[in-house]
């Protein structure tokens, strides 16, 4: 008896790991996190990163390789290009809260379309964090900053707004017309208005 306890015992934490690791490896943005009680400077700039986020998660989700490889035309990039420019800028989204340069040329590691779909949206979600709560004061200090080995150019934050924000928002839209176009639309049950995802 004690020894079908002990068996017992163990599978219980078997499963509860297995169910942890499950839960850890869940990405961020299947719906848009609860908004901020007040509108700084800091927590606006992060509600417009949730917002892509959350449509860059759905976006993306339940892509195939049929999908990865479609584009409209001979001159345009495929959808799998696409993804892989959102985390070229998602990587600039996060370094300029911290004052990290830009390397030029970028080089991009050769990164499977889940590693480049994950580091992205983690990457939109530190972003976010780095700017929640922060004030008009904070914002002013952060530059978007571009380096090369023989130049280095530095820009205020609104450049990032209005440049590789805004971008991302468009590239996304791309991702979500050519899967359409590819036989695969997205899920017809998200709501981008109240951040959430009808079953």
């Amino acid at each position: 008896m004690n020894r079908i306890r002990f068996f017992l015992l163990i599978f219980s934490f078997t499963l509860s790991g297995f169910s942890q690791n499950t839960k850890d490896m869940q990405l961020p943005y299947e719906q848009i996190p609860e908004y901020p009680e007040n509108y700084t400077s800091g927590n606006v700039i992060s509600r417009f990163i949730d917002g892509l986020g959350y449509r860059y998660y759905w976006a993306t989700e339940g892509l195939t390789e049929n999908d990865l490889q479609f584009s409209p035309s001979k001159q345009a990039r495929t959808t799998l290009q696409t993804i892989e420019h959102l985390y070229e800028l998602s990587e600039a989204i996060v370094h300029a809260p911290q004052n990290l340069p830009n390397i030029r040329p970028t080089d991009t590691p050769d990164l499977t379309f889940d590693e480049l779909r994950k580091n992205t949206l983690l990457n939109l979600k530190k972003a976010s964090a780095l700017f929640s709560g922060k004030s008009e004061k904070d914002i002013a200090n952060y530059k978007v900053i571009f380096q090369s080995k023989e130049n280095r150019s530095e820009f205020p934050y609104w450049n990032m707004i209005n440049g590789q924000i805004s971008d991302a928002i468009y590239h996304v839209g791309q991702v979500v017309s050519f899967r359409r176009s590819s036989g695969n639309p997205i899920n017809p049950k998200i709501n981008v208005f109240l951040g959430k995802t009808g079953e």
